[in-house]
């Protein structure tokens, strides 16, 4: 872990719709490369809103506040420039992408991402690599993006595709909802994977505390009703884990 900062976020303020209703409420974060930074909160809290506004989703307008990334202001950034600086989002719910192959997907994002044309063998045997870091079946990447995929085959994809592009940031974004033991289990080893072998850094929103086991938790935020309400280190998630969020949203 490092002090150097990698996501600075400034009195951000966010609305979404045609009615701009207010979601987020001057919210400030900073996050140092390689640390591990949980977001907790009731529902409708805004912790998703926070992941799909510092990924740049258009749905999300900032009304005011900064974001930083790597000492750039990507405020204005469209998603896929983000994509390209190094920011990864995952999705509760992730889609399907009829008639594109996981590995054309893959292929296709990683040269994006790296603004470089990449070898069939090299990119093979970065997916290899990945594919056995999470032990999923090679047989998935020739399928379409998870068309007729289960939920938690869903999740997984979203971890490989974590460990074939390896952004300097991700955010995870209740990957593990709905996901039975041994998947929990899978995710978090291509999670912890992701942290040790490539150095990431990550913000995890997630209400289990099964995946943050294998991991060392830098700082947990408790978001309510569009603010960070508390900041704290791992015995704050495992408060909150025991006792809920009755604390932070009494009054």
């Amino acid at each position: 872990m490092t002090n150097e900062i990698i996501l600075e976020i400034k009195d951000l303020c966010t609305t979404v719709g045609e009615e701009k209703t207010p979601i987020l409420r001057n919210v400030d974060l900073t996050v140092g490369r390689g640390e591990t930074h949980i977001i907790m909160g009731p529902n409708g809290a805004g912790k998703s809103t926070l992941g799909f506004t510092v990924m740049g989703n258009p749905a999300y307008e900032i009304e005011s506040g900064k974001i930083f990334f790597e000492g750039e202001d990507i405020t204005d950034l469209s998603a896929d420039k983000r994509a390209v600086k190094g920011i990864f989002l995952s999705f509760q719910n992730p889609i399907e992408v009829p008639g594109i192959s996981m590995r054309s997907f893959l292929k296709s994002s990683l040269q994006q991402i790296t603004g470089k044309r990449i070898k069939y063998s090299e990119f093979n045997k970065t997916l290899e690599e990945a594919l056995s870091l999470i032990n999923m079946d090679p047989s998935y990447v020739d399928r379409d993006v998870n068309v007729g995929f289960s939920g938690g085959e869903k999740k997984k994809a979203e971890i490989l595709q974590l460990l074939v592009l390896r952004p300097k940031l991700a955010i995870l974004d209740e990957t593990d909802s709905g996901l039975d033991v041994d998947a929990v289990r899978t995710v978090s080893q291509g999670i912890r994977a992701y942290k040790e072998r490539y150095g990431g850094t990550l913000i995890i929103i997630t209400h289990n505390a099964a995946i943050l086991e294998a991991l060392d938790v830098d700082k947990t935020h408790v978001l309510v009703k569009g603010k960070i309400v508390e900041t704290g280190g791992a015995d704050l998630t495992d408060e909150i884990n025991r006792n809920g969020f009755e604390k932070y949203t009494d009054g």
